[in-house]
């Protein structure tokens, strides 16, 4: 039945008013039920029409194979369509049901497990490190049943010994100074001989010389907030075959693409969708993996395969893949418990990104997770669904360049008319995108997939196609992060976007000649432009993610209010804490007469600490100064001297996740498809405007990272 009516032969105009029947029946469904049964029936109804265009694209639009010149880059493009349709099956998957969120098990007292922390670090400052550590050592769990260790790689014997000797003086500097802060935190400093297999091998000799029952790992940026252990612990006791209990990553700064657009206060975060919906579609499965930080895991489990897995530079992922094939299971908590920094800048975005991909290829090429023994069914489909995202900078590309064969080069690589595009295409690609918008609308508004995936894939394509020709040559580089952006700038890796951008606007002329002068082939000319266009307008909305604002702040506000007292100029009076970031506070106040508020000034903020150990006081600099109706209101920065402050900020930012909560909530809204691709394209615009106003700049602002270039170019 399902194949009669895949293939069942209709006029274009039949098929047109069936694929607009079947996005109005998805609309419905969604608008008036949005789960259970309904869900499954809009599913079934748009992997009806999408496999309607793949048996019409496979049997009808395919070039004769005697033509070369139109077959081989025909056959590219079909297998970059295939790839997106296989994609788009494992993801239904995946995400048909995602597991509901959670309730913690309670712990019984006295039953808790013993707990290490681990705080892998390589070239992290203090200062982040102490907020982190200080986070850690001020968890809801009895303090005689956790140990917080700081894993420092970048105090390495290694290091420390190098021939380089002002780089071994700094290690050697590093390695007293995190010793000293570990002292006066309660914290244990480890660090070993050698930087052997990177992350993994810092977490498997922290593993060597601690014994807790269960290991937790933090990111030396993602910090813990207080209830983190009582909301994770609870499932361990539910299952002793339990392998890892994994939560989300909240960060608290935006990434550079939602810094340089402006939609990190408005617009989920890329990583939402992850984290949102197909984490737990993963756990439904049995499938949700470990994300390499933010997690517990079990020590039990790690015995088995010697700790964590290394022959990748994506060790989370393989090891919960080795755990889940040894019959381990998982669980994913959907509660942001970390607060976290993603990297500031759009190079080192690309970096990380890097990484993830080549990681990825290499679990592919050495454990093929599709015939892995001991997997289920459901957990091979997942493991696959995960890896084979990672393949999209092929795909990508071959979009992008695909209107270019036609139009530069007349070369037939889609055998059709433009009314048959308009039935089966348009229509594909329409249901395509009420499907995305069904499945993950709050977290994923409309042309922003496409958007990540296409800056991210200029850079992402020659880092897969190197490590597919050598699996193991990608070594782990640690992703920067605390960076921050003086001025506006272009990206130093933002060249190519501007290069591409000049490519399409050519080809926007060149669709219009040859309309002009080949009217009997204006139909398919008009398709192929339309698609040029398309491409044109997300490519000109990159340009606005690689024309970089400043950005001088680590982190963004969070609200809270707390009452406090500052003590400035002499004088205490009692103050309100209304919001609070990685630098600092903002405190509102009305002084007396006799005490002034200045610029430059020290202060200091007094707040009830959690713990009597904690000080009390926490030294600042006012940074700014504001005066409405008698009330003043300071913006001031953290001026921490001692562990006992880091502890305090720490108790600031990290000790309550509600507020994360109530960020998160706050712009997981659904715009819709047609509103939300009204605003992308309005985005795009300005963007484009934006990018192109800093190009013209070009000569100031890329003088420091292009030294003489210029100078060169005016030469000749």
């Amino acid at each position: 039945m399902v194949a009669f009516i895949i293939t069942l032969p209709v006029n274009l105009q039949a098929q047109l008013v069936t694929g607009c029947i079947v996005i109005l029946l998805i609309v419905f469904l969604k608008m008036f039920a949005s789960e259970g049964v309904p869900r499954m029936v809009a599913l079934a109804l748009g992997v009806a029409m999408v496999l309607r265009y793949v048996y019409w694209r496979t049997t009808s639009t395919l070039p004769p194979m005697e033509e070369l010149a139109n077959f081989i880059p025909a056959v590219l493009l079909y297998s970059a369509e295939m790839y997106s349709v296989a994609l788009m099956a494992l993801s239904l998957f995946v995400v048909s049901s995602p597991q509901p969120s959670r309730i913690a098990p309670a712990i019984a007292p006295g039953s808790e497990p013993t707990v290490d922390i681990f705080v892998p670090s390589y070239n992290e400052e203090a200062g982040l490190l102490a907020t982190t550590l200080a986070a850690a050592t001020a968890i809801d769990y009895p303090r005689d049943r956790f140990t917080v260790w700081l894993l420092d790689d970048g105090g390495t014997d290694q290091k420390c010994e190098q021939h380089d000797l002002a780089a071994a003086r700094e290690a050697q500097m590093r390695r007293e100074t995190l010793t000293g802060l570990c002292h006066e935190l309660g914290v244990n400093y480890l660090t070993r001989p050698r930087n052997e297999h990177a992350k993994a091998g810092n977490l498997n000799h922290g593993l060597a010389h601690s014994s807790g029952e269960l290991i937790v790992v933090f990111d030396a940026d993602h910090a813990p907030a207080r209830p983190f252990l009582r909301e994770t612990i609870g499932y361990f006791n539910e299952d002793p075959r339990l392998f890892l209990v994994q939560t989300p990553h909240f960060f608290i700064n935006p990434d550079p693409v939602e810094r340089s657009l402006g939609t990190w206060r408005r617009m989920p975060s890329e990583n939402e969708m992850f984290y949102g919906v197909i984490q737990r579609g993963l756990d439904r499965w049995g499938g949700a993996f470990f994300c390499g930080s933010a997690a517990v895991l079990r020590r039990e489990a790690l015995r088995e395969t010697d700790g964590f897995a290394h022959s990748s530079i994506t060790e989370d992922c393989e090891t919960a893949l080795t755990l889940h094939a040894r019959g381990w299971h998982s669980v994913y908590v959907d509660t942001p418990l970390i607060a976290g920094l993603q990297p500031e800048t759009f190079a080192s975005f690309i970096g990380q990104r890097s990484r993830w991909a080549q990681g990825m290829y290499q679990i592919l090429r050495f454990h093929f997770p599709l015939f892995r023994s001991g997997l289920t069914i459901a957990q091979r489909i997942c493991y696959m669904s995960s890896i084979l995202f990672w393949f999209f900078p092929i795909s990508r590309a071959i979009f992008l360049v695909a209107p270019f064969f036609y139009l530069f080069f007349s070369l037939e690589i889609f055998n059709g008319s433009g009314a048959e595009f308009v039935a089966y295409t348009s229509v594909y690609l329409l249901t395509n995108l009420f499907i995305q918008s069904y499945l993950y609308g709050k977290y994923r508004w409309p042309w922003f997939s496409e958007l990540y995936e296409y800056i991210q894939t200029v850079y992402l394509l020659p880092a897969l196609l190197s490590v597919m020709i050598n699996p193991r040559k990608p070594t782990f580089k640690v992703t920067s992060k605390g960076e921050t952006i003086d001025e506006n700038r272009i990206s130093e890796i933002g060249i190519p976007f501007f290069i591409i951008f000049v490519i399409q606007i050519i080809a926007v002329f060149v669709t219009f000649w040859r309309i002009a002068t080949e009217p009997y082939a204006a139909d398919i000319t008009i398709v192929v432009g339309m698609w040029n266009l398309l491409n044109l307008i997300i490519s000109g909305c990159a340009l606005g993610v690689v024309s970089e604002k400043a950005a001088k702040r680590h982190s963004q506000r969070i609200a809270i209010t707390r009452r406090c007292s500052l003590l400035i100029d002499g004088v205490e009076v009692p103050a309100v804490i209304d919001d609070v970031s990685m630098g600092g506070v903002r405190v509102h106040t009305e002084l007396p007469p006799e005490a002034t508020a200045r610029v430059g000034m020290h202060a200091v903020v007094r707040v009830t600490p959690p713990d009597e150990c904690i000080s009390d006081t926490l030294p600042v600099l006012v940074r700014n100064v504001e005066v409405h109706e008698g009330v003043v209101v300071l913006g001031t920065q953290f001026n921490a001297k001692s562990a006992a402050h880091y502890q305090l900020i720490a108790d600031l930012i990290f000790a309550n996740a509600d507020e994360w909560k109530k960020f998160q909530a706050g712009r997981r809204k659904n715009p819709g498809v047609l509103r939300g691709t009204v605003m992308f394209v309005m985005m795009a615009g300005y963007q484009t405007l934006r990018g192109l106003a800093y190009i013209t700049q070009l000569e100031r602002l890329t003088r420091r990272f292009a030294p003489g270039f210029f100078a060169g170019a005016h030469g000749r």
